[in-house]
C-alpha cells in the first residue's frame, strides 16, 4: 500500500493560484499512475486529473481544463497539481491517489492521502 501525503492547500482569492504536492515517502512513485480528486461539502468525490507513471499521458475534468495542470517529478517522488484562475466552486478537500495502469480513467484509484483543504473566497 502506497502512503501519500498532500500539501499546498490554503485560502486564496478568486482568480488566484495554488500548487498542490503529493509525496510518497518511502515508496517509488514512478511505478504508479497518480490522480487528484476533490470533495466539496455535501457533494460526491470527483476525479479532477490524472497522470500516467511516465508523465506522458494526462486527463482532466472538463471544468478544470485550461486552468489546472498536473505534473510529476519521479526523481523527487512527488506529483503536483498547479491550479490557476481558481473559482469559488473549486473549494474542496483535495486528495491524491495512486494505482498502476489506471490513467486516463478518473475512477477506481486506491492508496489515498489524507487530503488538503483548498478554499477559494474573497
Amino acid at each position: 500500500q502506497v502512503q501519500l501525503v498532500e500539501s499546498g492547500g490554503g485560502l486564496v482569492q478568486p482568480g488566484g493560484s495554488l500548487r498542490l504536492s503529493c509525496a510518497a515517502p518511502g515508496f517509488t512513485l514512478g511505478y504508479y499512475d497518480i490522480a487528484w480528486f476533490r470533495q466539496a461539502p455535501g457533494k460526491e468525490r470527483e476525479g479532477v486529473s490524472c497522470i500516467s507513471n511516465s508523465g506522458t499521458s494526462t486527463n482532466y475534468l472538463d471544468s478544470v481544463k485550461g486552468r489546472f495542470t498536473i505534473s510529476r517529478d519521479n526523481a523527487k517522488n512527488t506529483a503536483y497539481l498547479q491550479m490557476n484562475s481558481l473559482k469559488p466552486e473549486d473549494t474542496a478537500v483535495y486528495y491524491c491517489a495512486a494505482r498502476m495502469f489506471r490513467c486516463p480513467s478518473l475512477y477506481d484509484y486506491a492508496d489515498w492521502g489524507q487530503g488538503t483543504q483548498v478554499t477559494v473566497s474573497s
